[in-house]
C-alpha cells in the first residue's frame, strides 16, 4: 500500500450543497432560503434562544426567588473501599475519618487542638465518608463512616468487624 492509494471509506464523503446555481439544481432562485424575512435576507443572525417574536421558554417558566437546593443533594462525600481499609489498618483500634485522614485515605486539612498539638481531619467541604465494597476484608474492623454500601458493610460483617454510623446524615 501506498500513500497515494489512500481514500477515505465510502460514505465518508459529501460533496457540499452548492445553492443559488439556476432552476436545474433543485436548489436556484431562493437559494434554500425560504421567501421573505429574516432569514432570506444576508447577515442573518438571531439571539439564543429566540423563538420568532413568541415568548422564549427560558421567560415562560415561573422563577422561584431564593431557591436553595437542599443540604442532601449538596452534600458530598469522600469515598473510601473496604479493600483500603483492610490494607492499611490493623483490627486494633476503630477506623474513623480522622485515622483515615492521617494515613491520607481521605483529603485531609491541618487544625490545632486543645493543647497545640497539629492533627488532620476531614476536609469541611466534605459531609463524611462514603464506605464501598470494592476489595476483600481480611481483618475485623471496627469501621465508623457516614455511610456504608450494602456490599461493604455485609463485606465487613463477613470478616467479624462491624459498622457502625456516625451522624445520621439527610437523605438517607
Amino acid at each position: 500500500m501506498e500513500l497515494s492509494d489512500l481514500r477515505p471509506a465510502d460514505g465518508a464523503t459529501k460533496k457540499p450543497k452548492r445553492v443559488g446555481r439556476g432552476f436545474g439544481s433543485g436548489h436556484g432562485k431562493t437559494a434554500t432560503r425560504g421567501y421573505n424575512g429574516q432569514g432570506q435576507r444576508s447577515g442573518e443572525s438571531k439571539k439564543i434562544g429566540f423563538e420568532g417574536g413568541q415568548m422564549p421558554l427560558f421567560r415562560r417558566t415561573p422563577k422561584k426567588h431564593h431557591f436553595q437546593r437542599p443540604e442532601r443533594y449538596l452534600s458530598e462525600f469522600e469515598v473510601v473501599n473496604v479493600g483500603q481499609l483492610s490494607e492499611l489498618f490493623s483490627g486494633d483500634v476503630p477506623v474513623t475519618a480522622d485515622s483515615m485522614a492521617e494515613l491520607g485515605l481521605v483529603r485531609s486539612s491541618k487544625v490545632e487542638d486543645a493543647e497545640g498539638n497539629v492533627i488532620l481531619i476531614l476536609k469541611p467541604r466534605y459531609a463524611g465518608v462514603r464506605v464501598l465494597g470494592e476489595g476483600e476484608v481480611t481483618k475485623k474492623l471496627e469501621v465508623h463512616a457516614h455511610h456504608f454500601s450494602a456490599s461493604a458493610k455485609a463485606k465487613i460483617e463477613a470478616a467479624g468487624g462491624t459498622c457502625v454510623m456516625v451522624g445520621e446524615t439527610e437523605g438517607e
